[in-house]
């Protein structure tokens, strides 16, 4: 698949820890994750499930998501997840 940017949302369980990152290629950075190959937040708190993600025109446009969604209260996040995601199934096989 080509390179397109996207924002995603990782958590480590269902209602567990959240994570939120941008990447141009979802599907490397999405197996970056799980390798833990990324330190930080995301190898701490083992966040490997890929619970949300989408997919912009720009660079430019999936930061300034990123940013906003970073901005939201936790309720706020939950809500987005589970809109498309009920179970907080990884959905790392659909990209």
């Amino acid at each position: 698949m080509e390179k397109q940017p996207a924002v995603y949302i990782l958590a480590n369980k269902r209602n567990g820890a959240i994570y939120i990152g941008v990447t141009s290629d979802l599907s490397v950075r999405i197996t970056q994750h799980k390798e833990n190959q990324v330190d930080g937040f995301s190898k701490q708190n083992g966040t490997h499930l890929l619970v949300w993600y989408g997919y912009y025109d720009t660079m430019a446009q999936a930061i300034a998501e990123e940013k906003r969604l970073k901005e939201w209260n936790r309720a706020w996040k939950i809500q987005l997840i589970e809109k498309t995601n009920p179970y907080w199934n990884d959905l790392s096989d659909t990209i």
